[in-house]
């Protein structure tokens, strides 16, 4: 078990409880894995952002927690099926909606990266995008649970819902795969 699951282990029967501090507690923790995840899935420089899919993540665990039953599963198996699911609408969104509305001009300009900047960030991520788009489902979420997020196969395996071994495998076929695509795009 991680540190982060024995850390969830006993704050997720206080949460399931009503404690809001165990829940705030909860969140600090599944906030930045998530994160990842959904940066991973989603990219850079789309609607709804990555940050943006995180929160609703994050709401829908809060607010369901309270019925949240353990069935010996790691909680962050919970969390991931919630993440899925939650990245699975922002695709289904992005696929009907192309606008970007907004109500309001800023009055300034935000000094953050400029737009070169901003835009080898979106090309690096959106570029890693497509090319995870090219697995297939489990093994694109092995990739990214084992890559980015940082599970170990264990872990991964009780996300996935298989065995370890059987995790291993996955991510190398799917390792593989990825290198032929960037050796396909490097011979253009």
């Amino acid at each position: 078990m991680s540190d982060t699951e024995k850390e969830l282990a006993g704050l997720v029967p206080l949460a399931v409880d009503g404690s809001r501090r165990a829940i705030q507690d909860i969140m600090r923790i599944i906030y930045p894995p998530v994160l990842r995840y959904c940066r991973a899935r989603i990219g850079g420089g789309r609607q709804p952002t990555a940050e943006d899919v995180t929160q609703e993540i994050c709401l829908a665990v809060a607010t369901s927690i309270g019925s949240y039953v353990d069935k010996g599963r790691p909680f962050m198996a919970y969390v991931y099926g919630i993440a899925f699911n939650k990245v699975t609408d922002a695709h289904r969104a992005m696929g009907r909606d192309h606008t970007l509305p907004t109500e309001e001009v800023p009055d300034s300009v935000e000094q953050g990266d400029n737009p070169e900047d901003f835009a080898l960030v979106t090309d690096g991520s959106n570029r890693v995008r497509s090319m995870l788009d090219t697995l297939s489902d489990k093994a694109r979420n092995i990739v990214i649970l084992r890559v980015f997020v940082g599970l170990s196969a264990e872990e991964t395996a009780e996300v996935v819902d298989s065995t370890p071994g059987a995790v291993r495998v996955a991510q190398h076929r799917a390792l593989a795969q990825l290198r032929k695509v960037v050796e396909a795009t490097h011979e253009d």
